[in-house]
C-alpha cells in the first residue's frame, strides 16, 4: 500500500491549463438520447478521435452497476441485503475490533461496513482475500459497522465474492449475464467478455499526456487482470469467491458514454429498457433511497464530496453545512455515481423529477478545482450542458 501511495505521489500531474485529452457527454431522457458531445482523442499515439461508442474504464460508476447485479440476485431470492454476508462467503467476515457486529451487503454497498483501503484492494490473481481481510489493518478500529460512512473500494470485491459464491459463476461473466447482455451493452469488466470491436476501440486513459491505463493499441491485454504473484495469468485457476477483486468490481467496468446512458434510461423507466424488464420498480427505488446522510460528525466526507449515499449510489445535492456535492449548481436532487481514477473523471446522473439524465467522462483531467462544488472544474462543465 505504501508503495502505491509513493508511486501516486510521484506520478506526473496534468497541466492545469491544458484541456482534457478526450471528453464525451450524452444527455438522455426516458425515450432516448437528447444531446451528444464528443471531442479529443481516444488514443494519442494512433491519432484516433474519440467516439460516443468507445468504451472507457469508468472507475467507480462500476459500483452502481454491481449493485444492479446484486439486486437482480436479491429478486431471485439468492441474496438478502440484510443477511450476514459471512453466510454467502463461507467464512466469518468481521471487523476484529467489533467481532459481534455482522456485516451485510447493505452495509458494504453503502460504505458503512467499517472496511478501509489501508491495505491494497488491487489484489494479484492468486490472492486469498479472506486472509487479507482477517488482518486488523484492513478495518476501522474506531467505528463499528453501521455507525460511520467511510468510502472504501475494498467493499465491492467482498460483494463480488459473495455473488460468485452463491452462483458459482465468475464475476465478469455473471455481470455480463445479469446486466450487460440484457441491456444490449458491449461492455465488460476487465475486457475478457467484451467484443473484439470494443477492445479495438478502447479509450486510453492519460495523466499529463502519459498513458496510465488501457494503452493496448487495439488488442486484448496480455493479462487483463492483475497477474499472480509469480507473474502468471491463468484464469482457469479461478475459484468462486476466493478473490472477489480479480475483475475489479470497484472500478473496472469498460463501457461507453452511450452505454452508460442506456443504464440511466433503464433507471428512469424504473427498471425497463426497450421492452426488457431488468429490475422491478421496487429495486430501482432501493437504489434511489438514501442510507446515510452527513450530519457533520458521522463520516469522512472527503471535503464535502460525499454527503448522501445509498446502495452504491451517490445522491445530490445535500442541503447540509459542510456539503459541496452539487456539481450541477442548481440544487436539484439527482442520483447516480461519480468516477475518478488514473486521470479520468466520469459521471452518470439521473434527475427523477424531470425524467432526464447525463452520462459523461473526460481523460487527463486538469486538477483545477470547481467553482461551486468539491468536483473539478472539468466535471462541473460536463455536468451542465455545453454552451
Amino acid at each position: 500500500m505504501l508503495l502505491s501511495l509513493l508511486l501516486a505521489a510521484a506520478a506526473p500531474q496534468t497541466d492545469p491549463a491544458a484541456p482534457p485529452v478526450a471528453q464525451v457527454r450524452v444527455a438522455f431522457d426516458a425515450k432516448g438520447e437528447t444531446g451528444i458531445r464528443a471531442s479529443g482523442l481516444a488514443d494519442i499515439a494512433a491519432g484516433r478521435a474519440i467516439g460516443v461508442d468507445d468504451p472507457v474504464r469508468v472507475a467507480s460508476i462500476s459500483k452502481m452497476v454491481v449493485a444492479i447485479g446484486v439486486l437482480r440476485l436479491v429478486e431471485q431470492g439468492r441474496l438478502n441485503l440484510d443477511a450476514d454476508v459471512s453466510h454467502y462467503l463461507g467464512w466469518k467476515l468481521r471487523n476484529p475490533a467489533f467481532p459481534d457486529k455482522p456485516i451485510t451487503l447493505r452495509l458494504l454497498l453503502s460504505h458503512q461496513s467499517s472496511l478501509t483501503d489501508k491495505l491494497d484492494y488491487v489484489l494479484p490473481l492468486d490472492a486469498d482475500m479472506r486472509a487479507i481481510l482477517e488482518q486488523p489493518e484492513a478495518w476501522d478500529a474506531a467505528h463499528a459497522p453501521g455507525t460511520w460512512f467511510h468510502y472504501a473500494n475494498f467493499n465491492t470485491p467482498v460483494v463480488a465474492a459473495a455473488m460468485e459464491k452463491v452462483t458459482g459463476e465468475r464475476f465478469d461473466r455473471l455481470m455480463d449475464r445479469l446486466v450487460l447482455k440484457p441491456l444490449k451493452l458491449d461492455a465488460c469488466f476487465q475486457f475478457v467478455t467484451c467484443s473484439q470491436d470494443a477492445i479495438k476501440r478502447a479509450v486510453t486513459i492519460y495523466r499529463a499526456r502519459q498513458p496510465t491505463k488501457d494503452d493496448h493499441r487495439g488488442a486484448l491485454p496480455a493479462c487483463p487482470v492483475t497477474p499472480a504473484t509469480d507473474g502468471s495469468c491463468d484464469l482457469s485457476a479461478w475459484k468462486p469467491g476466493r478473490n472477489g477483486a480479480t475483475f475489479a468490481p470497484q472500478g473496472g467496468l469498460r463501457i461507453s458514454a452511450r452505454g452508460l446512458a442506456r443504464i440511466g434510461r433503464m433507471l428512469i423507466n424504473r427498471g425497463t429498457l426497450d421492452g426488457v424488464r431488468l429490475l422491478h420498480p421496487r429495486s430501482v427505488a432501493i437504489l434511489e433511497t438514501p442510507l446515510w446522510t452527513y450530519n457533520g460528525s458521522n463520516a469522512d466526507n472527503d471535503n464535502g464530496f460525499h454527503c448522501t449515499y445509498g446502495l452504491a449510489t451517490e445522491i445530490l445535492a445535500t442541503p447540509v453545512s459542510g456539503c459541496r456535492d452539487d456539481p450541477f449548481g442548481d440544487g436539484v436532487r439527482r442520483f447516480g455515481h461519480a468516477g475518478e481514477a488514473y486521470g479520468l473523471k466520469s459521471g452518470l446522473w439521473i434527475d427523477r423529477k424531470s425524467g432526464t439524465g447525463v452520462a459523461y467522462f473526460s481523460t487527463d483531467v486538469p486538477a483545477t478545482p470547481g467553482k461551486r462544488s468539491a468536483w473539478s472544474l472539468t466535471e462541473e462543465a460536463q455536468a451542465r450542458p455545453f454552451d
